[in-house]
């Protein structure tokens, strides 16, 4: 018996949860990969993927596309199980996500307007720190809270607290990250 494709058992889960509107601001935001006339053709959401498919804006090595999508029409859980997808689970130390957390703490503190500046040195997409900042608006701290954990999630086990110093460093944040080296140098020989 031959083996079901790992994606397209996703591509259905995913579809299964999408209602009637989140179909219709799918295909609205597909325009331009999909023409007119086979997009009238499309009744499901299940119907959309197989079309994204054909025309390699979605395959099981980039579901990419399909995150921008599910994030856009405000599916952040649906994107997220779309990313856990390609994700084995994290083996990062308990102790480095501590420092982590530590870490983002201090930059949250620490770090004011120009906070987009190590974002993007981070490599978080600007679609990324777009919704951040719409779901959080006012809140710059929360704002920059939930881009770090963004990239934390995105990278997995890069992220690390040398690239996180390093990136204040390239963005000349050095005060900042010399409070980060020195913190987290002061728990180590606590423990």
């Amino acid at each position: 018996m031959e083996r079901v494709d790992k994606c397209s058992v996703l591509l259905l889960r995913i579809s299964e949860k999408l209602n009637n509107e989140e179909l219709e601001g799918m295909k609205f935001l597909c325009q331009k990969q999909i023409v007119k006339k086979k997009m009238e053709t499309i009744t499901s959401p299940i119907h959309l993927f197989r079309h994204l498919k054909e025309l390699t804006e979605i395959s099981e090595d980039d579901l990419g596309f399909l995150v921008v999508l599910l994030n856009t029409i405000n599916r952040p859980d649906l994107a997220q199980e779309v990313e856990r997808f390609h994700s084995p689970p994290s083996r990062v130390e308990a102790g480095e996500r501590d420092h982590l957390d530590q870490a983002f703490d201090i930059i949250c503190d620490n770090v004011g307007r120009d906070w987009k500046k190590l974002i993007r040195s981070l490599g978080v997409s600007e679609s990324t720190i777009e919704q951040v900042v719409y779901a959080n608006p006012n809140n710059m701290r929360e704002q920059l809270q939930q881009c770090l954990n963004e990239w934390k999630k995105k990278r997995k086990d890069g992220a690390t607290i040398s690239v996180l110093v390093k990136a204040l460093e390239n963005c000349r944040m050095r005060l900042v990250s010399e409070r980060i080296t020195e913190a987290i140098n002061l728990s180590h020989g606590a423990s």
